[in-house]
């Protein structure tokens, strides 16, 4: 029982590493589009890099798991949702969109999480989730709209409609992965995502990558390209994979919450934003929404919701 707590806790920090890598990435993969990487071209090189880091550990892993030819469909759909459709639109969509818009967007992805869970893996969704849901959007909402950028221009709507359908495919990668990463170490999955990936998008991005003026590119943009590379694409990918052993897809998903909240406790301590009460405010609701999402269905806390539910 110690041992599964454990491995429960670990499993929520390496999926809070995974979300402050990808708070961090709106504004460091948007500084590098368009001037320097195209669309298309990043996002070949994400899934490059990926892949070959994945097989680079994958040598040194003694334990050399064969898939089952009965996984083969799973491991395609996941490849494709969260690789190919997810890493293609969410790139493209923020060239369009900005950081904050897409922020906006992204928190749909719990509820979608949650309802195909409940239909594909027949995950359940008892009142705390619900809750917690609630109060981490609300969390989400407090911070974003304080910011006043909810204008939407005339490129804004293609990106924003990039990036709706971004997040509907890595809610559908979350469930679709789930069963995998409980059969297979999570390095096993990743290669075999990652290279589905790699297969389907070589296609449209291999020119932009091949034609892109590498000589004229500054150092700084250079190390924002390697953290996106190693951090938001590598790293999280296997973090969150990892976690998927241990919590629920919902449970993942919702830890999205914590990304704008990540992002502006970022920025105060760099000099580049001020910390007032309603940061503040959406930083309590977020990490209470966290924690009522995250807790088990055997929790004193549930029990307790589900006697006054009944009442």
């Amino acid at each position: 029982m110690v041992i599964a707590n454990n491995k429960r806790v670990e499993a929520h920090l390496a999926i809070i590493l995974a979300n402050i890598m990808f708070g961090l990435n709106y504004s460091i993969a948007k500084g590098v589009m368009p001037n320097y990487l195209t669309p298309m071209a990043f996002t070949l090189l994400r899934v490059v890099a990926a892949s070959f880091l994945f097989w680079l550990i994958s040598i040194f892993d003694r334990s050399d798991e064969r898939i089952s030819k009965t996984d083969y469909p799973r491991f395609i759909a996941s490849g494709l949702f969260g690789i190919s459709f997810n890493q293609l639109l969410f790139l493209n969509g923020l060239n369009y969109s900005t950081p904050i818009e897409s922020s906006i967007i992204s928190t749909l992805n719990p509820a979608m999480v949650m309802l195909i869970a409940y239909f594909v893996l027949s995950e359940h969704i008892n009142i705390v989730k619900i809750v917690g849901l609630i109060i981490g959007a609300s969390g989400v909402l407090v911070l974003i709209l304080s910011k006043g950028s909810l204008e939407v221009g005339q490129n804004h709507t293609l990106g924003n409609a990039m990036l709706f359908l971004n997040t509907l495919f890595y809610a559908l990668y979350l469930v679709v992965v789930k069963p995998l990463m409980l059969k297979y170490r999570p390095i096993t999955v990743m290669k075999g995502v990652f290279v589905v990936g790699l297969i389907s998008l070589l296609p449209f991005g291999v020119y932009d990558l091949a034609t892109t003026t590498w000589a004229v590119i500054p150092p700084t943009i250079y190390a924002s390209i390697f953290f996106v590379l190693l951090g938001p694409t590598f790293l999280a990918y296997l973090f969150n994979g990892w976690g998927l052993r241990y919590v629920q897809a919902s449970t993942v998903s919702i830890y999205i919450y914590s990304q704008p909240v990540i992002a502006a406790l970022v920025a105060v301590w760099a000099g580049m934003d001020s910390l007032d009460a309603k940061k503040i405010t959406a930083a309590a609701l977020v990490f209470a929404g966290v924690y009522l999402v995250s807790q088990r269905p055997d929790s004193r806390l549930v029990r307790i919701l589900k006697r006054i539910q009944r009442k």
